[in-house]
């Protein structure tokens, strides 16, 4: 249970504040009573979660890139947050393939720049680094991956957040030692792994849930990749609330918690492309249904799932919505007629208070 009271007036430097998953955490800390500072690029996407629910005018707004070093310190040292969360990313795994170096140089890069950067920050009690579910070595069977398997990666995105989470793991042994808290330092370091996450504002190319969307609105038959492939779907709420719960035990307890964290959901959530497609089709009146895209297409691994046993016990966090309802409630942001940000604030406020 995420501690509401302990969020008001903690002031907190979140990277990536401009995209689908940034932006939700945005509105969830300003409603907590946050003070937020966002460091990030542009919205990568036009329409955006981050204009469509006015994001900007609820957090201190600073346009910067993740790899520019000497900006990243300087924000830092200025603003001297309690928190910090680093979710500025290069997500799509199609673009890893286009242009590899821009995705090592994002996602590697950036978060030992982050990082450094904390280094120069005493304010910083506790730090999350967001990486993602396919930071794993993939070896495509079908028991969930725990926090201890190796890192690894088929693609150069997943591969780029395996080498993230092996600069989180060297930068909390050399910099941010267990052993060495409360003396020399006093930063918890935690990395946080999460599912497919879908949820309302998601406008990103190449990835499903706004393909689909985007397909049904123009009355066409949704395309589809890989239909069999097996992914843990999440609301996005879920991992979210994840890496708050996190953040808190970080703040409170130290390096109790200065570990990697898997959020996933539980294994009904685990299904198929098709399965996904065929859910939103029956949700959403005069969809065309869909068909197998049979163009050229990168390897993506066809089944992946986690084990979050660890966050179950240890944090107290559990999965809220199951997939049926995540999906009503992704129908009901995108079709519905209410104003952006107040229908974020109240799936915000209808999840917290399950």
């Amino acid at each position: 249970m995420i501690d509401v009271g302990f969020w008001k007036g903690k002031r907190v430097l979140l990277t990536g504040h401009t995209g689908f998953k940034g932006s939700w955490l945005s509105i969830w800390l300003a409603s907590m009573g946050a003070k937020v500072v966002g460091y990030g690029l542009a919205p990568p996407t036009d329409p955006s979660m981050f204009l469509e629910t006015g994001v900007g005018n609820l957090l201190q707004d600073i346009r910067g890139d993740i790899r520019n070093l000497t900006l990243l310190k300087s924000t830092i040292r200025e603003v001297m947050p309690d928190i910090a969360i680093h979710m500025a990313a290069q997500a799509i795994v199609r673009d890893s393939y286009s242009d590899p170096i821009m995705t090592y140089s994002v996602n590697v890069m950036g978060t030992a720049n982050f990082l450094e950067s904390l280094r120069g920050c005493d304010s910083v009690r506790a730090a999350v680094v967001v990486t993602t579910d396919k930071c794993y070595e993939n070896k495509e069977w079908v028991w969930s991956y725990r926090e201890n398997e190796a890192m690894g990666g088929y693609d150069p995105y997943s591969s780029s957040k395996g080498c993230a989470e092996l600069i989180v793991s060297s930068y909390r042994q050399s910099f941010f030692n267990s052993e060495e808290y409360g003396r020399k330092h006093s930063l918890a370091l935690a990395s946080a792994r999460a599912g497919n996450v879908i949820g309302g504002g998601d406008y990103t190319k190449d990835r499903l849930i706004p393909d689909i969307i985007r397909s049904l609105r123009a009355r066409h038959k949704v395309k589809i990749r890989s239909p069999y492939a097996i992914r843990p779907w999440q609301h996005v709420l879920e991992p979210l609330s994840g890496y708050l719960i996190l953040a808190e035990k970080l703040f409170q307890h130290g390096c109790q918690y200065a570990e990697g964290w898997n959020f996933g959901p539980y294994d009904s959530g685990a299904r198929s492309v098709e399965w996904i497609v065929r859910k939103l089709c029956d949700k959403i009146p005069g969809s065309s249904g869909f068909e197998l895209d049979e163009g050229s297409n990168s390897h993506e691994a066809s089944y992946l799932k986690l084990d979050s046993s660890k966050a179950h016990a240890r944090l107290g966090w559990e999965p809220c919505w199951d997939l049926d309802t995540a999906l009503e409630k992704l129908v009901e942001w995108y079709y519905s007629d209410d104003e952006k940000y107040r229908k974020t604030l109240a799936q915000i406020n209808d999840y917290s208070h399950l």
